[in-house]
């Protein structure tokens, strides 16, 4: 079976939702293929990053409310044996960063360099739209950090995630995660992990009957 994710890179609840559905197919018994597609929270320009605290007090009406909503989301996030320190994260712009994690999944290491840049984000406050911390970060992974920033700079891999990015509008999704089951059955949210072995449980039942039919 394979999973398809819709999800950006500077989103604490895709983070999430990634522990959890690995801690599922940790316990699930068949093979499952991840693949990783992008999805921006926000595609405008970042010319200065700034703390992810800020932004989000200006969006949400203040720093108390932003406060509130970053806790929450953080103290879920420790839950799942994850840290998130957004008064750390920078606001970043991440269409670059959606190319290098589909570069890196021609190495298959798309999922290698999706948790690097999450860490990267959330716990080290690194500017994920950055050139060269993008390629010293697929470096990391054991990429050619030479050859990922020459990628970059040519503009290698962009027309296909625009063309990625389309095909999510397409789709109507307007939030991640997104968890798109045998290329039919979506799932939207950080679910818990049981959850979504009820879910893979269930996609096998009607894939079977499929198939079958």
């Amino acid at each position: 079976m394979e999973i398809e994710i819709y999800a950006d890179v500077v989103c604490p609840w895709c983070y999430i939702g990634k522990r959890r559905l690995e801690k599922a197919l940790a316990s699930y018994p068949r093979d499952v293929r991840v693949r990783y597609r992008p999805f921006q929270l926000d595609p405008s320009p970042v010319s200065h990053p700034e703390p992810t605290i800020e932004a989000l007090a200006r969006k949400f009406g203040g720093p108390a409310r932003a406060r509130q909503i970053t806790e929450h989301t953080a103290k879920t996030a420790a839950m799942d044996g994850l840290e998130i320190d957004f008064a750390k994260s920078l606001t970043a712009n991440t269409f670059d960063a959606h190319r290098v994690v589909r570069l890196a999944d021609e190495e298959g290491k798309s999922g290698e360099m999706v948790e690097a840049l999450y860490e990267a984000h959330f716990v080290d406050g690194v500017d994920v739209g950055s050139h060269a911390q993008l390629a010293r970060l697929a470096g990391t992974i054991g990429l050619d950090e030479a050859a990922v920033a020459a990628y970059l700079e040519s503009g290698g891999g962009a027309d296909e995630v625009r063309a990625a990015l389309a095909e999510a509008r397409d789709l109507g999704i307007t939030a991640v995660p997104m968890f798109i089951f045998a290329g039919k059955y979506g799932v939207s949210g950080a679910q818990e992990p049981a959850t979504l072995l009820e879910v893979l449980a269930e996609v096998e039942k009607r894939e079977a009957a499929g198939a079958t039919s």
